[in-house]
């Protein structure tokens, strides 16, 4: 199975378990990334974040590379003007007029989440949070978000925070503003009736990191009618050293999970 060029309409979500150390004698195959990008591994003072950003930059180069039909070297990136001000600092995107698809990139605490699509996406995935990053920053949420945690009995209220700031992410770094954009100015909350409405033309929901026992939450967002996934597929971590990586991306015949259904209402989460 070649991934391909996304379909039109249609939003691809892939994961992979980063290695926490490098295997002795079987480096990683850096030679795919360019000067900017090994620059920003040498920045690393720590040999383990060094090691997790090679890692998903690497598959992420071999997995545009796959849908491409290029080899992951030629793969160019640049920047999308920044909607709040039109400097060259906006979502990262792959050179072409027009962009040949979309992808989004995020990795925390070893695992990567990426999504691909033939419309403008945006993916996260964090750690779930402490009781410290919850009491700091839920006051900068949309009250209707704020009230709707606080309904939360505390344990819950962390999961629910997680799940949030996740989705709250990924739709921020669809539309390009990332952070910078004010939190209240959008509400992703858990939905309802009574609830505000999600932002318009956006699907964004939470994605399942695998396991019921992960220390992560991800969430993914992606602009127009698109098709959710069904599946989410999983990068076998020989696409890091195998230096055909297009044959081992190629050789996942099937999902290792599937994912459960969507919610009915476009927009709440799953």
């Amino acid at each position: 199975m070649n991934p391909g060029r996304p379909a039109k309409g249609r939003l691809d979500l892939w994961m992979l378990r980063q290695p926490w150390t490098e295997l002795p004698g079987d480096p990683l195959v850096v030679s795919d990334l360019d000067e900017r990008e090994m620059a920003r591994a040498d920045s690393f003072c720590r040999t383990h974040d060094r090691l997790l950003y090679l890692s998903a930059h690497i598959a992420l180069r071999r997995l545009l590379a796959s849908y491409l039909r290029i080899p992951p070297g030629e793969v160019r990136f640049t920047r999308e003007p920044c909607p709040g001000c039109g400097e060259s600092h906006g979502r990262p995107a792959v050179a072409g007029r027009p962009a040949p698809l979309h992808f989004s990139l995020s990795h925390s605490n070893g695992l990567a989440l990426f999504g691909v699509a033939t419309e403008p996406v945006g993916v996260d995935v964090e750690k779930f949070p402490g009781e410290e990053t919850v009491e700091l920053c839920s006051p900068a949420l949309h009250p209707v978000e704020q009230a709707e945690l606080q309904r939360h009995a505390r344990p819950d209220r962390l999961t629910a925070f997680g799940r949030l700031w996740t989705r709250k992410e990924a739709y921020l770094k669809g539309i390009g503003t990332g952070l910078s954009r004010d939190l209240t100015a959008d509400y992703l909350g858990e939905g309802g009736t009574a609830a505000p409405p999600y932002p318009p033309e956006w699907t964004v929901r939470n994605v399942p990191c695998g396991s019921s026992h992960t220390i992560h939450v991800a969430a993914a967002a992606v602009r127009g009618d698109v098709t959710w996934p069904t599946t989410i597929r999983w990068l076998p971590a020989d696409c890091l050293y195998a230096e055909d990586a297009g044959a081992v991306i190629d050789a996942i015949a099937s999902p290792r999970w599937t994912a459960p259904a969507p919610a009915t209402r476009a927009g709440l989460p799953a």
